[in-house]
């Protein structure tokens, strides 16, 4: 439906360049609209009052009702306005599921799963535009698309989430509620942060097919996880073990090293831990002496972790250490417990560290543990699961928590006289990335999975190039780690996950609480096949299966997400159309915790990799390079970009979850600077193109809020750009499907010429993931090339030409749009289906009918009739010329009836320039009253400023008489010169220094371009202070 607007008066407002990656820099400044004087005026009257908030009468799910662009909504860009309605009906239209076709070209990507746990954040946000970018590309280049979205059940976090809350409104713990009620109320929470999620993921334009929505725990899904498990144990991949895990006490469950911070610090340090009301102290190496049973003597060790000493069972030396030789083979007598500790001799110590003589903890550090395997040594577990000291610590330490039992032992090794002394010391501490308390090395039994074959598997297939990782760095970590890799503890002890699908078989007149027998467990897909196989082990004797309480690592049923949202392990159609998946596109930061284990588990499971193609994208930090936290302050919710929000709004936000008073007030702080007017609303289209902008491939992205209001201008541009061109079009408009180039004008060839350059690198950007360049070229094309120049033009041919040229211009300007607005839609979908609406119909080569949205519109190619390299040339020429002439009238105030030349240096560019000379003056506008062409013999009138457009085309200004002191203006010049200088200098410096190679090439081709530039500014400065040195001696 084509819908005519008034629209003879608007304005294009520019984001400054300050706001934007910069596209290569342009000498003269932009052309303004003629319009742009009464825009000025009417912007210094008194604000309009606000309108009162869009009311859309679109029934839900139906096609939206488009409103004129005399609606008060609809004048200008409105995010609220324009974005509503699209999407209910896109998804009901079943416009985001995979159309017909040869499924072996199509384009699938699993939806990295955002944890159930809350709202999305913007890194979120990152990764939906990114994917979502190449869904809506590739769908409309005409391949069958698969956007497969879901949420993962975050085990640790969930449960900790809602253990709070229970705690915050019930005073009730887990335990008290039981495991079933408990479970059931996770559920339920689940349901509405579900929602939420999904909600958000839809403002934000995400095409995802929701019919096939997936959950982690979902019953696919969990009979996915089931078949992995016993599949692995079977092949003897799974296995259980008793050995130290990475306990966090706070949760009290295991954690995989992945999930560990390490912390370094210098030396003495205090840390909040949480369950502590004061600060504990830690980068302390404290000194002791265990005297030497049966003699006078003492072995004097050191150790950080004191209260680790009630866990001893021996001391180790070097042997060749002559200091402690007389020691080996005696035992140290403990001073709190009946306990020997034997004395070994082992080449692990490093005799120059502490006191040379190292006290073992087996049960509780990983050095200690291979000490003790090596030498037998007693393992003795002294921690329960909450921190607390246990029975095995002694009775005047049980039931104490064990960093007040660090300061008590101290006063008590003081008090036996065995106490030496305290040290700085620099550390790393382990912490937990979820609560942040000190993990503890714990021994327990739990569920392991053999990695080394798998990862040699998974290392291979990259370096065969059966799944191609960018960026490079991406790759070399993953090598880096698997080539590494340790077994992997899968057990967690919560409730809220998958329960493992191990049954242990207790016989008849046993203690189910003690496990005696490996052999004893089976596991089993369902509860009726562990007992068919437990049937069959102990024929004849009566028993009970006891469940494992533990629950499943969440990365183990998440690492299965690409095949089991298609159906696996059954053979659904979707299984064998669709997979394996085209792209994962995700953050850096999991690598290791999914990338890796998705396609080990793929290749052992199904014999496939789970994906072709791995792109990580770059971890969003805050203006000031932080990393995003909460407790900072800093997180940004996407949905308060789309909508807006008060700083007031924002503070209050705080303040809804379990934040502290201290972690609020810090973050009130931060919110205070960085949004001091709250966050204007942008919409979801400028909050997509900012995203894209920023992905240039390289390190992590430092998101300002600022730069969001520069694309929600060019939003505008878009819009008002388009409302102008519909309202140069008639209303019985029909497009052709060819343009006639010999009827074309060199403007007209310009534009197409550049639109068709648009359209070629575009489609490669996008193919080679260079996001933050195809923001660029899509900006340079629709705001620099289409509205500063094209649209300018066509004013006065649209006025004042024939009938001829004014069809042809007006056939023009509606390509130029139809094509930007496919160009941008998989970038900004909302905008350019509601504009994309409002514009006659195109016939599309390979459509017999319209497609009824414009994600459904075949994505642009390039077409070879539409190169016009010689005209563009020439045109471009024009530009530059016209451009300098305006930057000249600038720089010198002269605003109307200036006297330009254009010197030819040959003979060439003297006939280049010959027929261009009258559309150099139109174009300079106002400011030129006249302009002549100098040829090559010619000589340069005295007292002109000069700008050197290319090597063999000066532009020059008559400015004699707007300079009455000389000298004056020649020292002026002089001055910017200087800082031109400078800036060149400080370009070469930045080129040259080490590392500059490897940046992205966003980052080199704006340092090579602002060379360029400076480079040009030094060049003009020179000839325009020669020429004022000529009128010197002249005057």
């Amino acid at each position: 439906m084509f819908i005519p607007g008034r629209c003879l008066r608007f304005r294009f407002s520019r984001p400054t360049s300050s706001l934007l990656p910069p596209p290569p820099p342009r000498k003269p400044p932009p052309l303004r609209m003629a319009t742009e004087k009464t825009s000025k005026k009417v912007a210094k009257a008194a604000p309009a009052p606000a309108p009162e908030p869009f009311q859309d009468p679109t029934t839900p799910g139906d096609k939206k009702v488009l409103q004129s662009f005399d609606h008060a909504h609809f004048s200008a860009y409105s995010p609220g306005a324009v974005e509503s309605s699209w999407y209910q009906w896109w998804e009901k239209s079943g416009f985001f599921q995979p159309r017909d076709g040869d499924t072996e070209s199509r384009f699938v990507v699993p939806l990295p799963p955002p944890n159930v746990t809350g709202a999305l954040h913007c890194g979120h946000a990152l990764a939906n535009t990114i994917q979502d970018s190449l869904v809506r590309w590739n769908r409309m280049k005409g391949l069958p698309t698969l956007w497969v979205p879901g949420c993962d059940h975050a085990g640790i976090s969930t449960q900790s989430v809602v253990e709070k809350m229970l705690w915050k409104k019930e005073s009730k713990t887990r335990i008290e509620l039981g495991r079933e009620t408990f479970t059931k109320l996770v559920w339920d929470w689940k349901h509405d942060y579900h929602l939420r999620i999904n909600n958000a993921q839809r403002l934000m334009g995400g095409s995802m097919d929701w019919s096939r929505e997936a959950f982690t725990m979902d019953e696919n899904c969990t009979r996915a996880t089931m078949e992995a498990f016993c599949r692995l144990h079977d092949e003897g991949l799974i296995y259980r073990s008793d050995r130290l895990v990475n306990w966090c006490t706070n949760l009290q469950t295991a954690l995989s090293s992945l999930e560990v911070e390490n912390k370094e610090i210098p030396g003495r340090t205090l840390l909040d831990v949480p369950g502590y009301e004061r600060k504990v102290a830690f980068g302390e190496m404290t000194y002791f002496k265990y005297p030497v049973d049966g003699t006078d003597l003492f072995v004097e060790v050191a150790t950080t972790r004191p209260e680790t000493m009630l866990g001893d069972s021996g001391i180790a030396v070097h042997p060749d250490d002559k200091r402690h030789a007389h020691l080996v083979g005696k035992k140290a007598r403990h001073p709190f417990i009946d306990r020997l500790l034997p004395i070994v001799a082992d080449a692990y110590v490093d005799p120059e560290l502490g006191t040379g003589a190292v006290k073992l903890t087996p049960a509780h550090d990983y050095n200690d543990y291979q000490l003790g395997k090596r030498h037998s040594l007693e393992f003795i577990t002294i921690l329960n699961g909450d921190g607390t000291m246990n029975e095995n610590a002694g009775s005047t330490f049980q039931g104490q928590k064990r960093f007040d039992v660090r300061y008590q032992i101290v006063e008590e090794l003081t008090k036996k006289g065995l106490f030496v002394k305290k040290e700085s010391h620099a550390m790393t501490i382990p912490l937990c990335e979820k609560t942040k308390d000190v993990i503890e090395p714990l021994m327990k039994k739990q569920w392991w999975v053999k990695m080394a074959d798998m990862a040699a598997d998974a290392l291979q297939v990259v370096e065969d190039k059966k799944i191609k990782m960018a960026p490079e760095s991406a790759e070399k970590m993953y090598k880096r780690w698997l080539g590494n890799i340790n077994d992997w503890c899968i057990s967690r002890q919560l409730w809220w996950g998958h329960r493992i699908p191990a049954y242990y078989v207790v016989l008849e007149g046993e203690d189910a609480s003690e496990e005696t027998d490996q052999s004893r467990w089976v596991v089993g897909r369902t509860p009726e096949e562990a007992q068919q196989k437990a049937d069959a082990a102990f024929p004849g004797k009566k028993f009970r299966l006891e469940q494992d309480p533990d629950c499943l690592d969440t990365w183990f049923s998440s690492g299965l997400w690409p095949m089991a949202t298609l159906g696996w392990p059954n053979e659904t159609p979707d299984f064998k159309k669709f997979f394996p998946t085209s792209l994962l596109e995700t953050g850096w930061d999991i690598m290791f915790f999914w990338v890796a284990r998705m396609i080990m588990l793929s290749l052992k499971l199904t014999g496939q990799v789970p994906f072709s193609e791995v792109y990580c994208h770059s971890l969003i930090r805050d203006s000031e390079n932080r990393k995003m936290s909460k407790s900072l302050g800093n997180v940004i919710d996407p949905l308060d970009i789309i909508y807006g929000i008060t700083l007031e709004e924002l503070h209050a936000k705080l303040k809804v979850g379990n934040l502290k008073e201290t972690e609020i007030a810090k973050a009130t702080k931060y919110q205070k600077t960085a949004f001091p007017q709250g966050i204007p609303e942008c919409g979801a289209d400028a909050l997509r193109f900012t995203l894209l902008s920023y992905t240039t491939g390289g390190g992590d992205i430092a998101f300002d809020i600022k730069v969001m209001a520069g694309y929600r201008r060019f939003c505008n541009k878009i819009w008002q750009a388009s409302k102008y061109i519909m309202g140069r079009l008639p209303e019985n408009f029909k497009p052709v499907t060819s343009l006639d180039a010999t009827n074309l004008s060199i403007p007209e060839k310009w534009i197409l010429h550049n639109m068709n350059t648009a359209i070629k690198d575009l489609n490669a950007t996008l193919e080679a993931r260079e996001f933050s360049k195809a923001t660029q070229i899509a900006h340079k094309f629709f705001y620099d090339q289409l509205c500063d120049v094209f649209i300018e033009h066509s004013k006065s041919l649209l006025t004042e030409g024939t009938a001829q040229e004014q069809d042809s211009v007006q056939q023009t300007l509606y390509r130029a749009l139809d094509v930007a607005l496919r160009l941008l839609h998989p970038m900004m979908p909302f905008i350019t289906e509601e504009l994309w609406q409002r514009i006659p119909r195109a016939d599309y080569e390979g459509h017999t009918t319209s497609p009824p949205s414009i994600m459904l519109a075949p994505y642009p190619v390039a077409d070879e009739k539409l190169y016009f390299s010689k005209e563009a040339e020439s045109y471009e020429q024009s530009l530059q010329c016209s451009g300098a002439l305006r930057s000249l009238a600038a720089e010198y105030s002269i605003k109307t009836g200036g006297i330009g030349y254009i010197k030819a240096t040959d003979d060439a560019a003297n006939a280049s320039l010959t027929p261009q000379i009258a559309s150099i003056k139109t174009l300079a506008g106002k400011v030129l009253g006249e302009l002549s062409l100098l040829g090559p013999d010619a000589a340069i009138p005295a007292g002109c400023a000069v700008f050197v457009v290319t090597n063999n085309v000066i532009v020059l200004m008559s400015v004699a008489e707007f300079i009455p002191d000389v000298d004056a203006a020649i020292k002026k010049v002089q001055g910017k010169l200087q800082k031109k200088q400078v800036a060149v200098k400080k370009q070469q410096d930045l080129i040259k220094r080490d590392g500059f190679e490897k940046s992205s090439d966003v980052v080199q081709a704006t340092a090579r371009a602002a060379l360029d530039e400076a480079n040009t500014a030094v060049n003009n400065y020179e000839r325009t202070i020669e020429e004022f040195e000529k009128l010197k001696l002249k005057n």
